[in-house]
């Protein structure tokens, strides 16, 4: 058996790893996510105490609405630079799980909650500021008689994103603490990658 030079080693190693790019794209998608998340819990859920001027509000959309246009570039970025193999210790179960998790993170929460955001401002007539910077177009004429939907579309998908979010830190902390494997440490920042 012939035996692996030092540098294809360290080639080797850090193909296990995410690369610096997609480290920046998940932390910061993570915590745009997270903070639009609960800012629109208290927004809707506690109007009368925290919204009455609606800046919440404001400021949930601002930082949701970014989301749709990180997504892309993570998408590429995915597609272009593939995820680390997981743990031969995970059955072929846990892979497909895995890789079903992930798809519904960016098809559901990254992709779904937002467009069902701005469906919901679309159907209110209300604009949508990315970040300060400018106005989202309405995705479809204002109607009144969809307000109610369109809000239990939004209400509801956020919901089921909580959950998704929730079970994929639960995993990722049961990776690190009980299985003891790499799969979270592959992705903290301060392993620097390409």
């Amino acid at each position: 058996m012939r035996s692996i030079m030092p540098e294809k080693v360290e080639v080797l190693a850090k193909a296990q790893n995410y690369t610096s790019l997609a480290k920046w794209l998940h932390w910061g998608m993570a915590l745009l996510w997270v903070g639009a998340w609960l800012i629109g819990i208290l927004a809707t859920h506690w109007r009368d105490e925290f919204n009455a001027h609606h800046g919440l509000t404001f400021l949930h959309k601002a930082l949701a609405s970014p989301l749709l246009f990180l997504i892309v570039v993570r998408i590429a970025w995915r597609i272009t630079h593939p995820a680390p193999v997981l743990p031969e210790t995970m059955s072929p179960l846990m892979k497909r799980g895995a890789l079903l998790g992930h798809l519904l993170l960016y098809g559901v929460a990254l992709i779904g909650l937002p467009l069902s955001g701005w469906y919901w401002s679309s159907v209110a007539d209300k604009p949508i500021s990315v970040a300060g910077l400018f106005l989202l177009p309405p995705l479809v004429d204002p109607d009144q008689s969809l307000y109610e939907l369109a809000k239990a579309i939004h209400t509801y998908i956020s919901w089921l994103c909580g959950a998704l979010v929730g079970g994929h830190v639960l995993v990722a902390l049961t990776h690190h603490f009980v299985q003891k494997d790499e799969v979270l440490k592959g992705m903290l920042p301060r392993r620097n990658n390409p």
